[in-house]
């Protein structure tokens, strides 16, 4: 099995999205069409701020419930104190 990456997304209102992917480039691109999220249809994404990996999907849904359940603030300073990885 691949890796799973927790990607965090900023949208045009100034909002974050956070989702799991195993492409996250791939992912980002349907989001950009409209075929991603509710959230990101209704908030079109304008940049991937970052990324984290995890060995499989079950971890990275743990983690994304977790970053979910943030404020905001919280959500940028999980990136800041983490570092970027990207794929």
């Amino acid at each position: 099995m691949g890796h799973w990456f927790l990607y965090l997304l900023e949208c045009r209102d100034g909002s974050y999205y956070a989702g799991i992917s195993t492409d996250v480039e791939a992912r980002f691109r349907a989001h950009l069409a409209g075929k991603g999220a509710r959230y990101t249809r209704a908030h079109p994404p304008l940049r991937i701020l970052g990324m984290r990996v995890y060995a499989d999907r079950a971890a990275a849904s743990r983690a994304e419930w977790q970053i979910k359940q943030q404020p905001r603030e919280r959500k940028l300073a999980w990136l800041l104190h983490a570092g970027e990885t990207r794929p």
